[in-house]
């Protein structure tokens, strides 16, 4: 199943609904708990989707995949891991706003899982029943910004830095997905999650030994090798199949 918010041409309410032929239902309440379906439905093409969640937390692993030509390491015993705020998300179509200095400003698309239960202490071999679904990410990040000592926050959390999107699929075989991208209609990135270093169920029970995960969680789970620096006017294209394309304008500081 497909969840999607959206609003419609000439209002700023944002609704939520299920996506099936093309056509939305739309329904209220908690994607994640009770929902009712209201009796209105929409036509897909007719509306404006935003972020498919406003996410908990947003929790990033950097350093997650090796290229097709290389040896793939073990997994680490302590993953790259990485906050981005709620304040850096928009939805498709949304524009990338850059800052104005430092520069390179990098775009990373990635496969995002929405976690879907409360979980703490998860053994891998269990972490697929706290998964909701999966959304497309574009992990913005502005190394200039990084701090010498090594941390990233500041060069991962500027507002607009998380594109998110089109839909969360809540039926998808994540292991045999491929992550994909293009800037301005170039491909630059095409990687099996077979090339990530630390699995998606390796992830979640790292994670959730030191935090509790709460439904609405999201786990950016790394970006493949080809990802570039990017500058106002580019187009940005992050997909994954069975998912859909996240496409975002690029826009400079002003």
């Amino acid at each position: 199943m497909q969840f999607v918010r959206f609003t419609l041409a000439g209002e700023t309410d944002v609704r939520s609904g299920t996506v099936e032929s093309g056509i939305i239902r739309e329904f209220a309440g908690d994607m994640f708990g009770d929902l009712a379906y209201t009796g209105r439905q929409f036509e897909l093409s007719k509306a404006i989707l935003k972020a498919p969640l406003a996410p908990r937390h947003i929790i990033g692993v950097g350093k997650n995949f090796a290229a097709d030509d290389a040896v793939k390491p073990p997994a680490p015993e302590l993953p790259v891991l990485f906050f981005k705020p709620q304040t850096s998300v928009i939805g498709p179509g949304e524009a990338i706003v850059l800052p104005q200095a430092p520069e390179p400003v990098k775009y990373e698309a990635e496969l995002a899982v929405v976690i879907g239960k409360t979980a703490r202490n998860v053994p891998a071999e269990h972490a697929g029943s706290v998964i909701f679904g999966f959304t497309v990410s574009n992990d913005m990040s502005a190394s200039g910004y990084y701090h010498p000592d090594g941390h990233w926050t500041v060069g991962k959390s500027f507002d607009t830095f998380c594109p998110l999107g089109p839909v969360i699929e809540t039926d998808f075989d994540y292991r045999s997905a491929r992550i994909q991208s293009n800037v301005n209609g170039v491909p630059k990135q095409n990687s099996p999650i077979e090339r990530m270093i630390t699995p998606v169920d390796r992830l979640i029970a790292f994670i959730s030994r030191f935090m509790t995960l709460s439904p609405g969680d999201v786990i950016l789970t790394g970006t493949p090798p080809g990802a570039v620096a990017v500058q106002g006017g580019d187009v940005v294209d992050c997909f994954i199949d069975g998912i859909g394309h996240l496409i975002n304008p690029v826009q400079a500081a002003d």
